[in-house]
């Protein structure tokens, strides 16, 4: 597996998210931890050394998960978690708490359920409007210097939250959706990233799924799945969407790749900052994606699927979205 840096980070250039493995998805359970842990084994022994997660997971079994699966093999791995979408002085989850006592409270959580001394990437989930993010780095600033964090990183937050998050603080990384099926990132963030020195970590670089070509129809969602509700994932938005993976599965046959390589393998090939970490609870997938990092794409493809429009529809839904600091 090649690696690329994020800031002064060094990290497989393809990572493993850990959201799926609490079911964050769907509500209906069918949670299988053996095999979540599995997943997250083979992934190591594929040379996979980024494990992202949050608190909010489950909230917290993803954390615990990853935890029982990296106990001893810790040196083998870059652990991403995050706060902010929990309050620990009594909202509980769900409520966007980005204080420094609520940070230093978290902090103490996940290091416990992690199972280790320091957490390599610690973000921010989402940017705090009630909380000065001079304040959250400020708090950040002071658990890198006690060693329980050794880099910090920001989840979708807006340019001008970036540049003043890095004046208290140097930040490592961004977390934000970026694939072929959202590509908003590309007008001012990824600019201002490559001037600051920081990295990129897209998140559902495969679309939630959908540029994996297994959704052929609103019907192959599950009931209690959130996709279900999202306005990509609906009515005559899902069908103008399908042209996107039939686009990406035609490259993928003249490559001998499946739709999700060719997606990740397209992303990779964006420049040596960029680290997804496509999420899986299944081994099969995790040995699909991992492979990705050796589909190469000639520059005629890459053009090719430069040029597809991106995904019609809002990313979220109206409540998801207001959560995003612009």
């Amino acid at each position: 597996m090649k690696h690329v840096s994020l800031g002064d980070l060094r990290v497989s250039r393809i990572g493993l998210g850990a959201m799926t493995m609490a079911g964050t998805y769907t509500t209906g359970g069918g949670l299988d931890d053996d095999e979540s842990i599995r997943t997250i084994h083979r992934a190591l022994d594929l040379g996979v050394t980024h494990i992202d997660t949050a608190e909010i997971y489950g909230p917290f079994h993803s954390e615990e998960l990853v935890g029982r699966a990296i106990a001893g093999r810790r040196d083998e791995v870059v652990v991403a978690t995050k706060f902010g979408l929990v309050s620990h002085s009594g909202g509980g989850p769900g409520v966007t708490d980005s204080s420094a006592a609520n940070v230093k409270a978290a902090v103490e959580g996940s290091l416990k359920r992690l199972g280790t001394d320091r957490i390599d990437l610690y973000y921010q989930h989402r940017v705090d409007p009630d909380t000065p993010i001079e304040e959250t780095v400020g708090a950040l600033a002071e658990l890198v210097a006690e060693g329980k964090v050794l880099h910090i990183g920001l989840s979708e937050a807006a340019p001008q939250t970036i540049r003043r998050a890095h004046a208290v603080h140097p930040v490592t990384a961004l977390q934000t959706e970026y694939s072929l099926w959202t590509r908003d990132p590309e007008d001012e963030l990824l600019p201002l990233l490559r001037e600051l020195g920081i990295g990129f970590v897209p998140y559902s670089p495969l679309g939630h799924g959908f540029l994996t070509g297994q959704l052929r129809s609103h019907a192959d969602i599950p009931d209690d799945d959130w996709r279900k509700t999202n306005p990509r994932f609906v009515g005559e938005a899902f069908d103008q969407n399908l042209r996107l993976v039939d686009e990406v599965r035609a490259v993928g046959d003249e490559v001998g790749a499946t739709p999700a390589q060719v997606a990740l393998a397209w992303l990779l090939a964006q420049g040596t900052d960029i680290a997804p970490i496509p999420g899986t609870r299944r081994v099969a997938r995790v040995e699909e994606n991992t492979a990705a990092d050796a589909v190469v794409l000639t520059t005629d493809q890459i053009a090719r699927l430069d040029r597809l429009t991106p995904a019609v529809g809002a990313r979220h839904d109206e409540t998801n979205m207001a959560s995003i600091d612009h």
